[in-house]
């Protein structure tokens, strides 16, 4: 992902491999063999789901993997990439479904490799890590028990990233001017062009400026953590634990893609997984207070950190909403996937504004009060750590 100052100069740094080329990286970087590899959606990166066949130094089962490459522009930050991979590995030793990487021929996690031989070719981060079985959040009808999950995984994973993971990398991940961090908001100022003028635009202006006079001020009285940063409904993996169709019991089986880690604030966390899990949720104003619940059994939230996070939730909805309209301008060939968020999006950033924010906080507090004496059970086996 950018950062706030070099988004205009990005057309070019998206990896553009052919399965060909991916397949002959996977053996050369890697020393494996590849039987079948498939592309898999991506923003910036690019990212294929290989099955490698005679991998002698894989455990039973472990035959598939994930190969990122990240683009040009972060290839460029291999601590930062490093710190990314190392938290990765950290947080699958403390009990959460993390990938891990899959060591080069050279016993790395990564490996910087050329586009093509020879001078002046841009040069890529290239991993292989696990790949994690599961169904993304975004393809199965989500309730009231998978949004406080997802809840409580956000705040266990904070907590654990910062009070236990000390990697001499993690200091990267002060990334100032980066476009994805909550406190960034005002910075979407430069963008607001792909939008046009319109309603829409209307509100992207009206959350920035509320923004910088409400919240901006105030983080200074917000309790600092790692932030995994992009807790969406495609980067969780559920499974069911249930036979029962009509209320089924979900897992979490997978947290992908921490390109977008950095140093924020606990409740930027808990605004961003209510913003997604929001995305694909038939009623969505009512999610906030069950992933809220999730979050505050582990990590309750002051009184300065709730008053913000109505508009902390609003301002995801405006950076996701405007950076995706101002990226598929320089990628059109991947509109579709970039723009998946635009498809509700709006209409649930729209809807907050119009219902406004004393009665949407009253609806997410009121629920959050309800789990107090009736939280669901605690499930142990692999979700969300110790």
């Amino acid at each position: 992902m950018f950062s706030g100052n070099d988004c205009r100069s990005r057309t070019s740094t998206k990896p553009a491999l052919c399965e060909t080329e991916a397949a002959e990286l996977v053996d050369r970087v890697f020393g494996l063999k590849v039987s079948w590899i498939r592309p898999l959606p991506s923003y910036d990166d690019q990212n294929f789901h290989v099955c490698v066949s005679g991998n002698k130094g894989a455990t039973k089962g472990a035959d598939e993997y994930v190969l990122k490459i990240t683009n040009a522009e972060d290839s460029q930050e291999p601590e930062l990439i490093e710190a990314q991979t190392q938290a990765m590995m950290f947080l699958r030793t403390e009990g959460f479904p993390s990938a891990t990487p899959y060591l080069t021929k050279h016993g790395n996690i990564m490996s910087l490799e050329p586009e093509a031989p020879g001078p002046g070719h841009k040069q890529y981060m290239v991993r292989l890590l696990t790949y994690l079985p599961g169904t993304p959040v975004a393809k199965v009808t989500a309730n009231a028990q998978l949004f406080y999950e997802i809840g409580r995984l956000a705040a266990s994973m904070d907590k654990a990233l910062s009070e236990k993971f000390h990697h001499p990398s993690v200091k990267s991940l002060h990334r100032g001017q980066f476009i994805w961090n909550l406190a960034n908001v005002p910075l979407l100022d430069q963008y607001l062009s792909a939008l046009g003028q319109n309603k829409y635009r209307q509100v992207v202006e009206q959350v920035i400026e509320q923004f910088k006079g409400k919240v901006i001020p105030k983080l200074s009285s917000f309790r600092p953590c790692v932030n995994h940063g992009d807790l969406n409904d495609h980067n969780i993996l559920v499974d069911s634990s249930s036979a029962s169709q009509e209320n089924p019991q979900y897992r979490v089986s997978g947290i992908l893609d921490f390109s977008d880690m950095s140093y924020g604030y606990y409740v930027f966390e808990v605004a961003i997984a209510i913003m997604y899990m929001m995305i694909e949720s038939p009623d969505p104003l009512s999610v906030g207070g069950h992933v809220l619940a999730g979050f505050e059994s582990v990590v309750p939230l002051t009184a300065e950190e709730r008053d913000a996070l109505f508009l902390l939730v609003s301002g995801r909805f405006s950076q996701s909403l405007v950076v995706a309209a101002h990226t598929a301008q320089l990628y059109p060939e991947n509109r579709e996937y970039l723009m998946i968020t635009a498809k509700t999006g709006w209409k649930h950033l729209m809807t907050m504004f119009e219902v406004g924010q004393e009665a949407v906080e009253k609806t997410w507090f009121e629920t959050a009060r309800t789990y107090t004496n009736h939280a669901p059970a605690r499930q142990v086996d692999g979700c969300c750590g110790t």
